[in-house]
């Protein structure tokens, strides 16, 4: 089969967010005297943080919470660990947190070579994501990928998450692709790689954290962006 358009995601698969987010979060407990607030260790904070930013990001994208629920509740929740009941400390982290993350820069070893590979072969690029809009179109000039794609599909844009179908047909019509021709490139099973496949698409699992895969069988699976010259 013939691809011509690469539909790329955006956070855990080319932008590093895990290392992002610590840094980003090391600089917010820092600057706001986090440890004086009973917040005692930095280490045990992120690791709170991590996991209710996951579970709550789970719930906005099954459409049970919204975007603010999302962006500010993480943080009451992880100082909630330390109990920290602070309703104001909170909304001021995550407004913080969102102004901050996107500055950084980041990305997995080989993103810049592999998009460069790409686009000499001809290939069109896009982006498709459920991160805020803002945001990431933030971490794509800061991390200087902006000029690789031609079209970013953001949640808010197109009105819908992956792994829904919807946002998959919105990226084919707002980029002119047939399926045919197109590829999901993610590292999230749910939302990357079953919901591409649930509208008909071939995907791409980016798997950098080595996962156990079950129930779904991408079309291909790599453990190193590198790993696309073998593909493409």
């Amino acid at each position: 089969m013939q691809y011509r358009h690469l539909f790329f995601d955006l956070d855990h698969t080319l932008w590093d967010f895990e290392t992002n987010s610590r840094e980003t979060l090391q600089e917010l407990y820092s600057t706001n005297n986090l440890s004086e607030r009973g917040v005692t260790s930095f280490e045990d904070f992120f690791n709170h943080y991590s996991f209710h930013n996951h579970r709550l990001w789970d719930r906005y994208t099954k459409g049970f919470i919204k975007q603010e629920e999302l962006r500010w509740k993480r943080m009451w929740l992880a100082l909630l660990e330390f109990k920290i009941a602070d309703d104001v400390l909170s909304r001021k982290l995550s407004v913080e947190f969102l102004q901050i993350l996107p500055t950084k820069r980041n990305i997995f070893p080989h993103t810049i070579e592999i998009l460069e590979y790409l686009k000499k072969k001809n290939y069109t690029l896009h982006l498709i994501t459920n991160g805020f809009e803002q945001v990431q179109f933030g971490k794509l000039q800061n991390s200087n990928m902006a000029h690789y794609f031609d079209k970013v599909i953001t949640s808010e844009g197109a009105s819908s998450l992956k792994p829904n179908k919807e946002i998959f047909d919105f990226a084919l019509q707002q980029s002119g692709a047939a399926v045919a021709e197109s590829i999901m490139i993610g590292d999230n099973i749910e939302a990357d790689i079953k919901g591409a496949m649930n509208a008909g698409w071939d995907a791409i699992f980016v798997n950098h954290i080595n996962a156990a895969v079950k129930d779904v069988k991408p079309t291909y699976t790599i453990h190193h962006l590198e790993e696309l010259e073998g593909i493409f």
